[in-house]
């Protein structure tokens, strides 16, 4: 890996952090692809880095990211100084870093080991929009399984309350409110009972255990707090254990009809992280499961997912029996805002 590659790597996620609203981390990234780095086994090792260090492939930049941002949130002084709420110049922000790389090696090399895991509370607006669908559709009670599931905080979006246009919409008790700049139509009233939830990811995390709830509120951004209050909420509530493996294998061993049930298949930002044989393999197994599908055992397969449209990630139902395929709209990837179309 070139230097010109990586730098440009860094200044590629610097934009991308912008316009998803974290100028904290625009500058952050910014700096790491323009300035000057100090001398020491994490540049050694960054500089080093054999393959694709971008977004698209190994993220090295969110890797550090989370690093710095876990010594943060540990009490770290020397971040504390220049991290939000403080408004540091780029030559404070940069020192303290530099200082950190150095004197916080290890525990740098540690978090540069894993790629980042990003549980974003957020989007299960669009899960809390998709159940009521269901529910109204339907009539019946939902069975759902999440794929690429990482800390299971998704699981329970029936837990959690959707609050737009003045209507309220999930839990009547929730444990965290959501509240995104929603446009179109609202969902339908009627209220959807999650009977059964299951979800699996290869490498999960278990937000019981401090270092994975860390890790949970680590690749989260420094100057988005209400991303960081939503996520502890939702740590707070997780009881659902996810499973370990690959997302298409365990599919497999889920997939049975119950009558009475409506069983939803689902995943927020994950499905494009799958290999495109895999993803070839899970399309045809759903769709054979769907195949036998009746009116009392009904699939339904949703995916908020990047299909390399302008603005953020498509929200796309498949239903069965029929094989019917529901362009619901569009909702940015950390769920800031929904463009609903409904069915």
């Amino acid at each position: 890996m070139t230097a010109a590659a990586l730098r440009e790597a860094f200044l590629f996620q610097s934009k991308a952090c912008e316009s998803l609203g974290s100028p904290f981390m625009g500058q952050l990234m910014r700096l790491c692809g323009t300035a000057d780095w100090p001398t020491g086994s994490v540049t050694d090792r960054i500089f080093g880095w054999g393959g694709d260090v971008s977004p698209r492939g190994q993220s090295v930049p969110l890797r550090l990211a989370g690093a710095l941002h876990a010594l943060h949130l540990q009490g770290d002084a020397r971040l504390g100084d220049v991290y939000p709420p403080e408004q540091a110049t780029d030559a404070a922000l940069w020192a303290a870093v530099c200082d950190v790389l150095v004197a916080e090696a290890d525990h740098i090399h540690t978090w540069l080991d894993s790629a980042p895991q990003t549980n974003e509370v957020r989007r299960a607006a669009t899960l809390i929009a998709v159940g009521h669908f269901l529910a109204d559709r339907y009539g019946l009670p939902i069975r759902t399984a999440e794929l690429g599931a990482s800390g299971g905080l998704n699981l329970h979006w029936d837990s959690y309350a959707l609050q737009i246009g003045g209507a309220h919409f999930g839990s009547t008790n929730p444990a965290l409110v959501l509240t995104p700049d929603w446009s179109g139509p609202l969902p339908p009233p009627a209220q959807p009972t999650v009977v059964s939830r299951a979800g699996v990811d290869l490498n999960p995390l278990d937000p019981a255990q401090p270092d994975h709830a860390l890790r949970l509120q680590a690749y989260l951004w420094p100057d988005q707090p209400e991303r960081l209050t939503l996520t502890r909420a939702a740590i707070g509530e997780a009881q659902t254990k996810v499973a370990q493996g690959d997302a298409i294998d365990w599919l497999s061993g889920q997939l049975a009809h119950q009558p009475g049930t409506v069983q939803m298949i689902y995943s927020t930002v994950a499905w494009q992280y799958f290999p495109a044989d895999k993803q070839a393999e899970g399309a045809a197994v759903i769709a054979a499961h769907g195949a036998a599908a009746s009116d009392d055992t009904p699939l339904a397969w949703f995916g908020m997912e990047n299909d390399g449209g302008a603005r953020g990630a498509a929200l796309t139902l498949r239903l069965w029996p029929g094989d019917l395929t529901l362009h619901l709209g569009r909702a940015d990837f950390h769920g800031r805002w929904v463009e609903w179309h409904g069915a």
